[in-house]
């Protein structure tokens, strides 16, 4: 995991409290979900809007403005992947979200993000991803350079998903490539749990020779 912070320009700022009660009315919120957000977030925060008029950075068809959400967990809690996803399904445009937790050693905060395609709700089925804990004070780094909107999104996604972003590259590209890369990594989990227990050696060369093929499809993945 990669542990890097980004210093958010002070001119997109907008730092607005998100009640709760307002993301319910986009969808389906299952009563246990709803539990959570009681239990678990003490506050929403709409801290940024990356956008035209805010960076200078031109919007595309794919991505017309990027979201930086802020959650403060209660105590040492973690966000389960369910509480992001429906913050997600409330917001059109892409969001990245800063988690802040309060731990014995102080506050601790990581960023976490999916690949969101606005207007594509297919987008909300992939696997969120992130870095690791950093402690509050952590030093954090100037926005990566970017031509446009989207090549920005995909470059704050990068660090995050282990990915290599490719040159003219596609948002639906992209997506495509993280799906594939986590449906690599299942298989390669998987049959690494089949060696292990395989006692006949035919079988696990065999199993061996398949894992090595997944890990070069997968670096290429990347």
């Amino acid at each position: 995991m990669t542990d890097i912070l980004y210093r958010w320009p002070e001119a997109a700022r907008v730092g607005s409290r998100v009640p709760k009660e307002k993301l319910y009315q986009h969808g389906r919120v299952p009563t246990s979900l709803r539990e959570q957000f009681v239990s678990d977030v003490a506050r929403i925060t709409w801290a940024y809007k990356l956008a035209e008029p805010t960076i200078n950075l031109p919007a595309t068809d794919e991505v017309a403005e990027i979201q930086v959400f802020r959650i403060d967990m209660k105590g040492g809690s973690e966000v389960s992947d369910q509480l992001l996803a429906v913050i997600d399904r409330a917001i059109p445009s892409p969001i990245i979200f800063e988690i802040f937790r309060e731990t014995a050693d102080g506050l601790e905060v990581r960023t976490v993000a999916q690949i969101k395609q606005q207007n594509q709700n297919t987008s909300h089925q992939g696997r969120y991803t992130g870095t690791m804990w950093m402690t509050d004070d952590h030093e954090r780094q100037l926005l990566p350079a970017a031509i446009n909107l989207s090549a920005l999104y995909v470059a704050l996604l990068e660090p995050l998903t282990d990915l290599r972003a490719r040159p003219g590259e596609a948002m639906s590209e992209v997506a495509d490539r993280i799906e594939t890369i986590s449906k690599l990594e299942r298989e390669i989990a998987a049959l690494q749990r089949k060696i292990k227990n395989e006692k006949q050696f035919n079988r696990q060369v065999e199993l061996q020779r398949t894992l090595k093929a997944k890990k070069a499809e997968l670096e290429q993945q990347r």
